[in-house]
């Protein structure tokens, strides 16, 4: 009995030799959940979390399935519409949005926070749909986003979101409408929809190749972000962040060799938005030091440097 009860002590405590090494790694899930709680404890307001490693496929969440304004997180939802639309153009079909086809500056289409559209000439500078693109995902301008909204349709947005099986992710007006948006017309979506958009927007299942290489060197476009914004400067990563008064979200996926993944961390109802945007990058660097480990060490968790290969 004391030999059965002493086995039992060293498998509880996984000191078995020759266990299966994979026991190991949900240890640090626990331990990337646990420190996700603690941001979420400081932090005065709402927090929703989506993390899914697209090796694996396995996921951490919390609060994942309530509904957060999304403000320029949208885009990424835009975006996507305007590459599907691109693959049906170019297969033949009529009146889809192609990233070639031309537009013109107008006045009238210019809306408040268009740092880059608002500075260039009316009637004189011309564009392509892709340039639009480009300018929504860097430097989040409006005008651009709504120019690439009327031309791609609204209801096509959501019609795409709904072919997804996305319920809750939903483009319901423009860039800087205050009266939709005071009528509650909000853009909105969930952390696990917004994860499971880029999942399978990253498998292919939105947009094919090559135009998903070109879709995610556009959503990877230099930026002003907090999932990036303690991480090494040489990950990539394709990601939309959006600010609202009480609202900070990012979204996006890290592409880090041997292991990427998807992070989705959204807030809402925050006393200060500072802390909302803290609290996304505390949770980005906890992932990023989570995945980094799991990519370059082998299922026993030994790390070998290039230099410091020799054996010990």
């Amino acid at each position: 009995m004391k030999k059965l009860l002493g086995m039992a002590l060293l498998m509880a405590s996984g000191a078995v030799h020759g266990g299966p090494p994979a026991e190991k790694q949900p240890l640090l899930w626990e331990h990337l959940r646990v420190t996700i709680a603690d941001v979420e404890r400081h932090l005065d307001g709402v927090l929703g979390v989506a993390i899914l490693d697209l090796t694996s496929g396995q996921e951490l969440v919390v609060h994942a399935d309530e509904v957060f304004p999304q403000a320029s997180s949208i885009k990424i939802a835009v975006l996507a519409e305007l590459y599907h639309q691109a693959a049906q153009a170019r297969q033949g079909a009529s009146g889809k949005a192609d990233l070639a086809d031309r537009y013109v500056v107008s006045a009238a289409d210019l809306v408040p926070d268009s740092d880059i559209l608002g500075g260039l000439t009316p009637g004189v500078t011309q564009l392509t749909n892709r340039d639009l693109a480009t300018m929504m995902v860097a430097v989040s301008d409006n005008s651009a986003a709504n120019v690439l909204i009327d031309r791609v349709g609204m209801a096509n947005v959501t019609a795409l979101m709904e072919g997804q099986g996305l319920r809750q992710t939903r483009l319901r007006r423009k860039m800087m409408d205050l009266k939709a948006a005071a009528e509650g017309r909000e853009n909105i979506s969930t952390p696990r929809e917004m994860m499971t958009l880029l999942e399978r927007l990253y498998h292919g299942k939105v947009v094919a190749e090559p135009l998903l290489a070109d879709f995610f060197q556009v959503l990877a476009t230099h930026k002003d972000s907090w999932l990036p914004r303690d991480l090494p400067d040489d990950v990539r990563i394709a990601n939309k962040p959006g600010s609202l008064e009480g609202v900070r979200n990012d979204s996006g996926i890290v592409f880090l060799r041997n292991r990427p993944y998807v992070i989705c961390v959204m807030t809402t109802y925050l006393a200060r938005e500072r802390a909302g945007e803290e609290a996304i990058s505390a949770i980005s660097a906890a992932a990023y030091g989570t995945f980094d480990r799991l990519a370059r060490a082998s299922e026993y968790g030994r790390v070998i440097s290039p230099a410091n290969s020799s054996p010990r």
